[in-house]
Parts: C-alpha cells; structure tokens; sequence
C-alpha cells in the first residue's frame, strides 16, 4: 500500500518520470545483491561502480549537462569561436537528486559491508519511494529507515497526535512565512535596479526566512505525515538561525545533506586529518560540491565557496566543535557572547543567501552593490507587507525560540496549558493557514 501510494503520489507531478525512479530502484537493488553474492573483490566493485556511474549519469544528463554544454559555448566564445551545442530541452524530474542519494548511500553501505543487501524488493522500493520524503527529503540512510519498514508498526495515538502538531507548525511556516515573503522577495529581486539599498536588504531578510520555512516547513510536513504511519524519519533542521558560528549553522540546516556528504565525501578524504592544506582543500570541496548539489549554476558554486571562506577560521583555530549544544541551553536568553555570535553568523548567511537567489553572479554584485550603496527611494516597497512580516516572523522566532531544544518547535509548546488553551491556539494557526492558502508557490527546494 505505501509503495503503490508512493508511486501514484510521484505520478500526479508527471507520470513519465515513474520509470526514472523505478529503474534507478531497480538498479540499486539488483546490485546489492550481486555485490554480496560475488566473491572476489573486483567483482563487488564491478558491481559497485556500475550503479554508481548509471546513477550519476542520470542524474548529471538531466541536471547538470545543459549548464557544462552552455559553459563550454561561453569559455570557447571568448577566444572568438561559436558553437551552437545540443541540449536537453526537459524540465528536471522532481526530487531526482534526492531519491538518487538514497539509492547511493545503499549501494555504499553494502560495498563497505555496513549493511546486508535487502531480499525483498517491496521494502526495499519503499525505502526509495516513500512519499513523504521522495520529493524534497529528508535523505535517508539504509541504516535508519529499512528497518522501520520491515518490522511491523502499530498504531500509537500519542505517536499520531505529535506527527500532526508537527504537520500544521510545518504548514504554517510553508503557506503563512514563506510565501507571504515570496511575494515581496520576487518582486525586490526583479526590479532591483530601481529599488532603494533599505528595500534591498529587507529582500534578502526575507529570502533568508522564506526559504528557511519554505524547505524546513517542507520538513516538517513529512516528518509529521511518516509519523503517522509509525516511522520516524530523520530530523532535518535544529533552528539554524541560532547557530553561533557556522559550524554549527551546517550542523543544523539540512542536517540530512550535510551528514551525507561528511560520511560519504568529506572523511573519505580525509576529512579533518592530514596537513592543513589538505583539510582547507576538503572544507574547499564539500561546500563546493554541497552547492552544486543545489543546482545547476555558478551562483550555487559561489554560495558554496563563501560558506567554505566562512568555515575556514574556525578549522584552522579548532573551533568548529565549540558550539555543540543548543544556545543559552536551559536559560530565557543567551549571553552577550552567544548573542554576538548569533548575529554574525545570521548577517554572513543572510548576505550568502543573496547569490543562491541570484538568477548569475553578475546579478548577485550588483544587488550586493545596491545594498552597498545607500540607495534612497521616495517610496518604499510594499510598507505594510513588509511590516506584517517583520510581525510574523517575529512570531516564529519567539515560538522557535521556546521550542529550541525539542525536535521542532510545537514539540511541547503549550503541553503545559489547558486542553481547552491549547485547542484556541491549533485554531488560530489553522485559521491563519486557510487564510493565506490560495498562492501557487512551489516548495523551493522541489527544484533540486
């Protein structure tokens, strides 16, 4: 039933992509059974790196090619040769980065004789499928989830009742926060030419919580829909934003990637270890990479490289273990110490996120320009939108800041209160959902 759900829910965006993520679950399974049945060494990595190159051939023809074949053009016209070079005119299957990564991390694992291959192919394509994550994450590891799938599940109220807190906090952040803030960040962003440095910078405060609640309430949502059905998927946001430096801002935004690329790029390299050129070398890839992930353009590259720049320090000083625990743990607020490093860390991200919302670099310095430049302007953009935001998302922050040290933020928010309390507050933030609903916006991160 989850598998033929899973399927059906893929094939409402677009049917003749099933065979991309049936044939890649195929793939994967196939060869983990060959890998462990093979004897010699070389036949488990024939094996190995068959599913490897096929997967990632996939998923480079569909995302990555059109952005080398158009590199490749421009680097060959400055030298005053023009070619006109073939591309792929499709749009990019939805969620193909991400059921791809579950199938590798599989294929590993067995390589690396982690994990026993699964026999039953049912279980294991729920595994790859299951449609809460199958779009948008989080990733999820063999190691986690599998067993989930194969022991048998029973209802649990409580269980149910905690993944539907979760739901609607999820949907919240999503319809009310993230695309409330879409409206005015596309309208900054395309007409950033014209608009004053205050008007700039507000776009890029926005951006910054719109596609935190766009992909965390994404989370959230599926996060609370498997916990539904009786599984528990892994948490993929800590509340970012109040990391205090940015170490520990990457231990807490997309936890699921980060963690992914650690264990299967990052120690593999070498990680912290070796000279310090080969570790600055490392830092230098996982983000790089980590940012082309994202997408097909040099911006995602920039942004992975200025969050690299900003991880250098504290390597090379051994501090990006400094900050483990959750801020002011245990406390109402933080100290003046933790409070600085908060605000620096939120100003560099926020001045990141500015070239992962750039459609080209060059659009990216001359938005930074603007910022830059103290543009006035006599009127400003959207002044009572931009004033309800600032009013909701103060909001979220203070119940984020509340819930800070559960695994989302509703968590145990309001356990404390009168069933009857706590009931009117559902309400409101239903009321606020259906109110806002009506928008077309794509989650962001569908994209990728």
């Amino acid at each position: 039933m989850l598998l033929l759900s899973s399927y059906f829910f893929y094939a409402c965006w677009d049917y003749r992509f099933l065979f991309l993520l049936i044939f890649s679950t195929l793939l994967d399974y196939y060869t983990g059974l060959k890998m462990n049945a093979v004897q010699t060494n070389r036949g488990r990595k024939f094996w190995f790196w068959l599913s490897i190159l096929v997967n990632l051939s996939f998923l480079g023809a569909f995302k990555y090619y059109n952005f080398f074949a158009n590199s490749f053009a421009e680097m060959l016209s400055h030298f005053g040769i023009k070619v006109s070079l073939w591309t792929i005119q499709v749009i990019l299957p939805v969620g193909i980065s991400f059921y791809t990564f579950h199938g590798l991390s599989y294929v590993i694992d067995i390589y690396k004789r982690k994990i026993q291959p699964v026999s039953n192919f049912i279980e294991y394509s729920v595994f790859v499928s299951f449609f809460p994550l199958l779009v948008a994450g989080p990733i999820e590891r063999a190691t986690h989830l599998l067993p989930q799938i194969q022991t048998k599940r029973v209802f649990t109220y409580t269980k149910a009742v905690d993944g539907l807190r979760q739901i609607l906090w999820g949907l919240f952040k999503k319809i009310v926060i993230a695309d409330t803030c879409a409206d005015y960040v596309n309208y900054v962003f395309s007409n950033s030419q014209s608009l004053s440095s205050i008007s700039l910078s507000l776009g890029a405060l926005f951006f910054t919580f719109q596609i935190y609640c766009d992909f965390s309430g994404y989370s959230d949502i599926a996060l609370g829909t498997a916990r539904l059905f009786g599984i528990e998927l892994l948490q993929n946001f800590s509340f970012p934003y109040f990391s205090r430096d940015i170490a520990e801002f990457w231990r807490r935004w997309h936890i699921s990637l980060s963690s992914w690329f650690r264990d299967y790029l990052y120690i593999p390299l070498g990680g912290s270890k070796g000279s310090i050129l080969l570790q600055v070398r490392n830092i230098f890839i996982i983000f790089i990479v980590s940012g082309f992930w994202h997408g097909a353009n040099w911006t995602f590259i920039a942004w992975g490289a200025l969050n690299a720049i900003y991880f250098l320090p504290l390597l090379l000083l051994k501090r990006n273990r400094n900050n483990i625990d959750s801020i002011a743990k245990g406390k109402w607020f933080p100290s003046r110490r933790e409070f600085f490093g908060l605000l620096v860390t939120f100003c560099l991200t926020v001045f990141a996120w500015i070239f992962f919302r750039s459609p080209s670099i060059h659009f990216a310095f001359d938005y930074i320009s603007g910022v830059l430049a103290a543009k006035s302007s006599p009127t400003p953009v959207m002044p009572v939108k931009a004033l309800f935001l600032i009013l909701i998302i103060g909001f979220l922050l203070l119940i984020e800041w509340m819930g800070r040290e559960q695994k989302f933020a509703l968590a145990a928010f309001g356990l404390s209160w009168r069933p009857a309390y706590r009931l009117i507050f559902y309400i409101l933030l239903s009321l606020a959902i259906f109110q806002f609903a009506g928008s077309d916006q794509q989650f962001i991160y569908f994209q990728f």
